[in-house]
């Protein structure tokens, strides 16, 4: 297909990132990159918690958000009852699951995809959700959310938050009054990073100690000091931050539209990704022939949601090329 592909399978986000990470990048000294990287990354942890208003001790950066989860499972899911997680959610949960020898139980979305905090309410191993879930895109309201804690006060509730960039609001600060909360984050999306690989976990200073102490157990090799010096510009321009997010969550809208006047059943997504369907295409069919015209988008064989893709929100431009496109197949 040449280099002029559109990716938009990935959930990657289109624009660079903000200004100020290549001259920090650009800064680090070669001679510096002789020495190991600060061993808790306290320059980013401290830029995180001032970020969202925390002690420095109730928060947690890693290797990207999927090894912070993968230590989070590690070290708070060992009961003998299951981990609960939605039916249709992130493909890892069940993954990290099986690795780690841990039981557990997927709940039934309600109609429309949407999560049933009711359904997660004790009697469990934990709790895991991805807010907004993916690969819906749906978002969960702070109320609901307190209820899920309240409720499962005896057991560590996991809040995975890759997407919240993009509409939702975050639960971050409500480690502060939970302390059976853990909030996950990533650099890799809304911040433009993925090639950076940062994480970050957000809870009580007990939660966090028994992170930092699984991760030194199994990996204690922290950020490394180019990625770090990244996170912490990158952190420290916020209206940058704030104008991309917006431009894409305005983009995602106006496809939505577009492709629901096409027929489409799409969903009210809060995330950099439209999932959507059609009643008279096949997904497969369709996810071909956009491969074989330039633009990559995700199809996910999973029973009750095999007619769906996921797009991922690319620029303007890529956006106008992928539903002219679609409209050229529907006729």
């Amino acid at each position: 297909m040449g280099r002029d592909v559109i990716k938009l399978n990935a959930n990657e986000n289109p624009y660079p990132p903000a200004p100020g990470v290549e001259a920090a990048i650009r800064g680090v000294q070669a001679e510096a990159l002789r020495k190991y990287p600060q061993i808790d990354s306290t320059d980013l942890r401290q830029a995180l918690a001032d970020y969202h208003g925390l002690a420095s001790g109730s928060v947690f950066a890693g290797n990207g958000s999927d090894e912070v989860l993968a230590f989070a499972f590690r070290a708070f899911f060992n009961s003998s009852l299951p981990v609960l997680f939605p039916e249709i959610t992130y493909s890892f949960y069940p993954v990290w699951c099986r690795v780690f020898g841990i039981p557990y139980r997927r709940v039934p979305l309600a109609e429309g995809f949407r999560i049933d905090v009711a359904g997660y309410a004790g009697g469990n191993g934990g709790v895991v959700i991805a807010n907004p879930n993916a690969p819906t895109g749906l978002c969960l309201e702070r109320g609901q959310i307190e209820g899920l804690l309240r409720a499962n006060s005896g057991s560590v509730v996991i809040i995975d938050e890759a997407y919240i960039d993009f509409g939702g609001l975050s639960s971050a600060g409500l480690t502060e009054r939970h302390e059976n909360l853990l909030v996950t984050q990533t650099f890799s999306k809304g911040r433009s990073l993925a090639g950076l690989r940062i994480g970050a976990a957000f809870g009580s200073p007990e939660l966090i100690r028994t992170l930092d102490a699984v991760k030194n157990s199994f990996n204690s090799y922290p950020i490394d000091s180019v990625a770090a010096a990244a996170g912490v510009a990158s952190l420290s321009d916020e209206a940058y931050f704030k104008k991309r997010a917006r431009q894409i969550a305005a983009t995602r809208e106006r496809a939505r539209e577009a492709l629901e006047g096409m027929g489409f059943y799409a969903t009210k997504s809060e995330a950099n990704f439209l999932f959507v369907s059609h009643p008279g295409v096949d997904a497969v069919a369709l996810q071909a022939y956009l491969k074989e015209n330039g633009v990559l988008v995700r199809h996910f064989s999973q029973r009750g949601i095999e007619r769906f893709l996921r797009i991922s929100v690319g620029t303007e431009v890529q956006m106008d090329r992928l539903l002219a496109l679609i409209e050229k197949y529907l006729q």
